[in-house]
């Protein structure tokens, strides 16, 4: 059993009923123990799936994926003696899956995912089966799986494939964070590997996981950044000498989007402006630039789009998404697609100019933290060098190349991957969804906007403290995440190579936003 931070919550007791979004998370980095539930009516329907499937075969002796071949081989008999070997043919064959590797965190995730849905009791498989899976994840033994091969429908059979084999002792593991054989694995801990049964090869594979499992930590690194964006947008206001009435919420008022008007409230917040009506009559300072002016209009769209992005990820997560599904009860074999992950390429191909386009906004803002003729006061380049220095100190100019190259390396990767679609496995699969090339895609959006994040928060607390040099007092939420910030890095006096403060502000986001703008 895993022991690192697992006791912090409660355990998650899977029993069909719906898994949030923030649970998978959880799991993913162990924060939270797993446990099939123990309530008998729960068992008992998982296990009326595969006594209803041997039935089936004694009486009809017909059953797709069971004693046929796969896909456009279904009309293919298996012979009886055979039968057993088939869904080890499945994941064999399957095991093809190229590029990078999904981390320890995604590996985790998707077992959970696969694991939510077998638990909806549709899919055919034992309890051992779920047994097994929950098994994984509590000693931290997940299957190394290749992030590349999936189309998105049959589901994400090649990297599924990945896990079936771990199940049966094949291929290899994460265990404790070490890639190993999987077949050490057990054996080290006295585990013999599992045998699936019929059906179970496809119950595994022939689901959306993989691409939902990616979603799900897509979209918590994406309300992270609505938050971090926010804070950042208020520094770079305050530090610039902005407008603060630029967020006014009798101005808000008038373009009723909740999310947009709850990025103008937090600004107002981090800017000590409150909601009294308080903005002058007409202010001194008419108009800022689009980059902190339009801040909420940006931010916002992102912000109004997390709900529904949430309820479509949620959705799949909780589905029973493979094929065909089994109902003991009505006594019936339903085939269907309900493998095609259209939902969740809609969703993270809507997710990727969403982010993107925050990065952007925050490219722009550094633009004008560095050049004199539009920071208000501010040394050129934010350089913290004396005057008899300054000749020789660069400060932030070489970070803000760094933000432009990978913003626009984010705004290119947002073209959406479910619009290509290519028909495959002999014309069967002739439309598929490229779920999953929309969440890899989507993911890496995400880490060049945690990249620009990294680079201009660097950047903005710098100003902030170049501001206060001339002696104005920042509002008192930007002074304490100044405070915080300084924790993890040094401002700059005296160029230095900033690359590994940077990545440490990008392995560390989640800790500076785990306090913001939540009530």
């Amino acid at each position: 059993m895993i022991d690192t931070q697992a006791d912090r919550l409660p355990p998650l007791i899977l029993d069909g009923a719906p898994v949030s979004l923030d649970a998978v998370g959880a799991v993913a980095r162990r924060e939270r123990h797993v446990m099939l539930s123990g309530d008998r009516a729960f068992r008992e329907r998982i296990e009326a799936g595969p006594a209803f499937l041997d039935r089936l075969l004694d009486e009809e002796g017909v059953v797709y994926g069971v004693t046929t071949g796969y896909g456009d081989a279904c009309t293919r008999s298996v012979p009886a003696e055979q039968l057993a070997d088939l869904p080890r043919h499945l994941y064999t064959f399957h095991g093809c899956g190229l590029g990078d590797v999904l981390d320890v965190e995604a590996s985790r995730a998707v077992v959970l995912v696969r694991l939510v849905s077998l638990c909806r009791g549709v899919s055919g498989v034992s309890l051992e089966l779920l047994e097994r899976l929950v098994w994984l994840l509590e000693h931290d033994v997940v299957p190394v799986i290749p992030s590349e091969g999936s189309v998105g429908a049959s589901g994400d059979l090649t990297p599924l494939s990945y896990l079936a084999a771990v199940l049966c002792g094949e291929r290899e593991v994460f265990d404790a964070g070490r890639r190993r054989p999987a077949l050490d694995a057990f054996a080290e801990r006295g585990l013999t590997p599992y045998r699936l049964r019929p059906k179970e090869g496809l119950a595994l594979m022939n689901g959306t996981a993989v691409m939902t499992a990616l979603a799900c930590l897509a979209w918590e690194r994406a309300e992270r950044l609505s938050h971090l964006a926010t804070r950042i947008t208020a520094m770079n206001v305050w530090a610039l000498d902005g407008n603060p009435y630029h967020f006014d919420a009798d101005l808000f008022a008038a373009k009723p989007h909740a999310g947009q008007q709850r990025v103008a409230e937090r600004l107002r917040r981090d800017l000590a402006q409150g909601d009294a009506g308080n903005a002058p009559r007409n202010s001194p300072r008419l108009q800022d630039r689009y980059s902190t002016r339009c801040a909420p209009h940006v931010i916002g769209v992102l912000e109004d789009s997390l709900p529904w992005l949430r309820s479509f990820i949620e959705n799949e997560l909780n589905s029973a998404n493979d094929n065909p599904l089994i109902d003991p009860v009505a006594g019936k074999v339903m085939h269907g697609g309900h493998f095609y992950g259209g939902h969740i390429a809609f969703a993270m191909d809507s997710l990727k100019p969403l982010a993107a386009n925050v990065a952007d906004l925050l490219d722009r803002q550094l633009a004008l933290l560095v050049d004199t003729r539009y920071n208000h006061g501010l040394p050129a380049n934010l350089s913290g060098a004396s005057t008899a220095r300054a000749s020789l100190n660069h400060g932030y100019k070489a970070v803000q190349i760094g933000v432009s190259a990978w913003t626009a390396e984010a705004l290119k990767q947002t073209l959406p991957a479910s619009v290509f679609s290519r028909s495959t496995e002999c014309h069967n699969q002739d439309k598929v969804s490229m779920g999953t090339i929309a969440a890899r895609d989507a993911l890496r959006v995400l880490t060049l906007c945690e990249q620009v994040i990294a680079g201009v928060l660097h950047a903005a607390c710098q100003a902030v403290e170049l501001r206060q040099r001339t002696g104005a007092s920042p509002p008192v939420a930007i002074g304490r995440f100044l405070a915080q910030c300084r924790e993890h890095v040094a401002g700059v006096e005296e160029d230095r190579a900033l690359e590994a403060d940077l990545r440490h502000l990008c392995r560390h986001q989640a800790t500076l936003a785990a306090a913001l703008y939540h009530t």
